[in-house]
């Protein structure tokens, strides 16, 4: 299994990877050229969490209709 496919520690608040260095990182020495390509780059990534978070949802759907909504106050980690 690679490491991607297993689970994950849940994000601490304000802390998402990649995407949390990414918001820090001054942009001041890129080119018009490479913010453009970063723009393409980070549209097709938005993209592609829209995508996951989709079939996420449907799973979860899936998950609620065979097993039942999880009861109130309880948490899954």
């Amino acid at each position: 299994m690679d490491d991607d496919e297993g689970p994950r520690r849940r994000s601490t608040e304000g802390n998402f990877g990649a995407a949390s260095l990414l918001a820090r990182e001054s942009l001041d020495g890129y080119s018009l050229d490479e913010l453009d390509a970063r723009i393409s780059l980070l549209e097709f990534e938005i993209s592609r969490i829209r995508d996951h978070r989709e079939r996420a949802s449907a799973h979860m759907l899936a998950a609620q209709a065979l097993f039942g909504a999880p009861k109130a106050g309880s948490r899954t980690s």
